[in-house]
């Protein structure tokens, strides 16, 4: 038998390397590091707490800083500040804590601050179920915040791709100047999956663009380009930042002309980069190819895991059922739930909520397409039997 040269051997060994069992909620820590930030802010709550634990520990290892803020609004402020002086930040928590983000969300929206925030779900409203899974927050990340507003939110639904989503999280956050949520929920954050982490050129990081004009000509908001370069805090280029509507230096307007003219911008930038954002998956036939679509399933996150399994299950036995997984979840892919739900006659739609996917997605199919919602509020995940009844019924 020939022997492994060093190479071989070296490659093995880097695989092996990469080959871990891992936890939803470290895997979304690893992925952070993996993307360079190198500060996080939080307030332990379950079923979060686990990515502060796993920062706090290897953040300062690779000279990183991470805080425990008196609660969830001062954590909130305090990424947004570390992002201002130039640091990669990231904060995560669930439930109440998501609410009491809103408001500094909002701010880092309208002053175009780069940001990471996780959202673990669980059942609300309040407290509701600490150590419950729940898919409820699904529209709070789009709106939860007041104003009309860009956002973008990813929902990963297995452990890997919660490590790949926070990467790509971060590399949005810093190419579009805006803060992105990462949305999981209880089961996802504390499953634990065989893992090959993808190699750094895999997953490349991106960082933000930085002025390099002289600081007397910096515009922090300038109006003919979607994504100005951000001068960290204390680089020699001054600018002042405002959760108030502003003009291009960044001062404060009541000019209805400029206002208008930001609000375009900040909307603009995210129908321009759609393509670049939104993210799906698609299993199964696709509508008007040679094997057309009777039955399309849409789900997003853990409840995605038992779509896939129900739809397997219902094309073996000769069904035409096909699964549209939204990655990217806001922007929501009209586009694309428009094109392969084109000649279906049935779509199901499940989901730990009431039916705030569902709401979405009936506005994106046709209207003689029938509308089956799957849903589940009392923390228990949706089984993929409860998904095959609905498909075949």
């Amino acid at each position: 038998m020939k022997a492994a040269t060093t190479s071989e051997t070296a490659e093995r060994e880097a695989r092996r390397n990469r080959i871990r069992l891992m936890q939803g909620n470290e895997a979304c820590a690893e992925g952070a590091l993996a993307a360079g930030c190198r500060f996080f802010a939080g307030y332990p709550i379950t079923p979060s707490s686990e990515i502060g634990e796993y920062l706090a520990l290897h953040l300062p290892r690779v000279g990183g800083n991470f805080i425990q803020m008196e609660d969830e609004i001062a954590s909130m402020a305090a990424i947004i500040g570390a992002s201002l002086a130039g640091v990669k930040s990231m904060t995560a928590t669930s439930g109440p804590g998501f609410s009491l983000k809103q408001e500094n969300l909002g701010f880092a929206c309208i002053a175009e601050i780069p940001c990471v925030v996780v959202n673990v779900m669980r059942g609300g409203p309040s407290t509701g179920l600490p150590t419950g899974p729940s898919q409820g927050d699904f529209m709070q990340a789009r709106w939860g915040t007041h104003g009309d507003h860009p956002i973008v939110v990813l929902a990963p639904y297995s452990v890997r791709e919660v490590f790949t989503e926070t990467i790509r999280a971060f590399n949005l956050s810093e190419s579009f100047r805006t803060p992105v949520i990462l949305l999981m929920d209880e089961v996802l954050a504390h499953m634990r999956e065989k893992v090959i982490l993808p190699e750094p050129a895999e997953c490349p990081a991106v960082d933000r663009l930085r002025p390099t004009g002289p600081p007397e000509a910096y515009l922090p908001y300038a109006s003919d380009r979607d994504v100005s370069p951000l001068a960290p805090f204390g680089s020699g280029y001054r600018f002042h930042v405002t959760g108030l509507y502003h003009d291009e230096t960044g001062f404060p307007t009541g000019s209805p002309a400029k206002i208008r003219q930001q609000m375009e911008r900040l909307m603009g930038k995210m129908e321009r980069g759609a393509g670049q954002i939104q993210r799906f998956e698609l299993t199964g036939a696709v509508s008007g190819g040679s094997d057309p679509v009777d039955t399309l399933v849409v789900a997003y996150g853990s409840t995605a895991r038992a779509a896939k399994h129900a739809v397997g299950e219902a094309r073996q036995s000769k069904r035409s059922v096909a699964l549209f997984r939204p990655v990217t979840l806001w922007p929501f892919p009209e586009a694309a739930i428009r094109q392969v739900s084109g000649s279906v006659r049935r779509v199901v739609v499940p989901e730990m909520s009431l039916g705030q996917l569902a709401g979405e997605v009936q506005k994106c199919i046709p209207p003689k397409a029938e509308l089956r919602r799957v849903n589940r509020v009392d923390g228990i995940p949706i089984a993929p039997e409860e998904i095959l009844d609905a498909i075949v019924a």
